[in-house]
């Protein structure tokens, strides 16, 4: 077949542009793959988020239980020591 033909020009528009299309079809491909990629990715630092946020939540809490026993150990070491001063102070009397 001529190339110079009409038939053989509209055969090589034909093939260029499919070619064009393949090429078109690899690249939605592979962005398509690189979202999917993304989008695991995401879901992946979503569920991380929420764990870290679950686990804070309980740091959190446990610094408080925490801070609380701190102070009542701090307020009977008080009251023992004003004691102790008291029951000293009674002997030297």
């Amino acid at each position: 077949m001529d190339a110079a033909s009409p038939l053989g020009e509209a055969t090589l528009r034909l093939q260029k542009a499919l070619e064009r299309l393949e090429d078109a079809v690899d690249a939605r491909m592979s962005r398509d793959h690189v979202v999917l990629s993304v989008e695991e990715e995401v879901q992946r630092m979503t569920a991380d988020r929420s764990r870290l946020a679950s686990e804070l939540d309980t740091a959190l809490t446990r610094a408080q239980r925490l801070e609380a026993a701190n102070r009542e150990v701090s307020r009977r070491l008080v009251t023992a020591m004003e004691s102790i001063r008291d029951v000293l102070a009674e002997r030297r009397a």
